[in-house]
């Protein structure tokens, strides 16, 4: 039997101002994690996102924040491979792991990663939900299979966003949300349901805001 990946409808006025106020709050970058013993304890919930390089994960999270800067933490050198912690208020951790696929990365430095990256999943047990990224350009790849395969064995259930719908016409878009569809049929920890975003546009940033705040 098929699953259904309908779009996130956008949330009602009071729930959207709600998550607004929850964002517009203190948002800091909190550490940059290398080792499963650097977590900060797991006092509360967390989401993750996750994403292929260049997929717009730092832009999303600005986006989300309303805070140009914020994911810059991540992006310095010497944090690449780094699980980086940014706290939501004293409400929750908004947690970014490094993108993946990236070729050029030394083998040793992926291995490294892709251990930490294994062990954070099947082992943070305040994890509510993994935000997984994929480009609306391109859809889902085979390295994003691996991601979500790892998901789907470590129990953690996973979102997809679509990120830069702007750089698309709604036309476009409907094929390549067919075949993300069509893709998560082979996930059992997909969530279903998929979120349509713009960082640049601003496109689906409260929804993605509501469904946030609205894990406890």
């Amino acid at each position: 039997m098929k699953v259904a990946f309908p779009i996130a409808a956008e949330p009602d006025a009071e729930t959207a101002e709600a998550a607004r106020l929850l964002f517009a709050g203190p948002v800091d970058f909190l550490k940059g994690v290398v080792a499963m013993d650097g977590l900060p304890p797991a006092d509360r919930p967390e989401v993750c996102f996750a994403g292929r390089s260049n997929v717009g994960k730092s832009s999303l999270i600005n986006a989300l924040t309303g805070r140009k800067g914020i994911a810059r933490a991540s992006n310095t050198p010497g944090r690449t491979q780094e699980i980086n912690y940014f706290t939501l208020g004293e409400k929750s951790y908004l947690v970014d792991l490094p993108g993946y696929g990236f070729a050029k990365a030394p083998v040793a430095v992926v291995a490294k990663w892709q251990a930490l990256l294994k062990n954070y999943l099947a082992g943070r047990p305040t994890l509510r939900r993994a935000f997984c990224l994929i480009d609306s350009r391109h859809g889902v790849k085979d390295v994003d299979h691996e991601i979500m395969k790892l998901l789907d064995k470590s129990a953690v259930p996973f979102q997809v966003v679509m990120t830069k719908t702007d750089k698309l016409g709604p036309s476009a878009l409907k094929p390549v949300l067919a075949q993300v569809e069509e893709a998560l049929q082979k996930h059992p920890a997909a969530y279903p349901e998929i979120v349509v975003t713009s960082s640049e546009k601003g496109h689906g940033i409260a929804t993605l805001r509501a469904i946030i705040a609205g894990l406890d």
